[in-house]
């Protein structure tokens, strides 16, 4: 993007978010809804910062070699349960 302004192909005053989202490794693929984060570990560790920005977090006690796939239908369960707001506070998400 910075190269793209330096070359005068766009300027500074248009990069939004769809410029950024065309230049991410994940282009094309759609938003996370459920990021696990196994160990317990409450953060992220600025991972996918941009595609987790409305994901649904998860975070189990197990380490990843014990991530089975009964822990991954518990991770669905607990998804499905969640009301999604998409970063919306209040009454709009009664």
């Amino acid at each position: 993007i910075c190269k793209l302004v330096v070359d005068n192909k766009i300027k500074i005053d248009e990069i939004n978010e769809s410029i950024i989202d065309e230049h991410l490794y994940t282009k094309g693929l759609p938003p996370v809804d459920l990021m696990i984060r196994t160990s317990g570990e409450m953060r992220i560790s600025n991972f996918m910062l941009w595609q987790n920005a409305y994901a649904e977090m998860y975070f189990p006690k197990l380490y990843w070699p014990d991530f089975d796939r009964k822990a991954l239908y518990d991770a669905i369960e607990e998804y499905q349960k969640r009301c999604r707001r998409f970063g919306k506070i209040g009454e709009e998400d009664a």
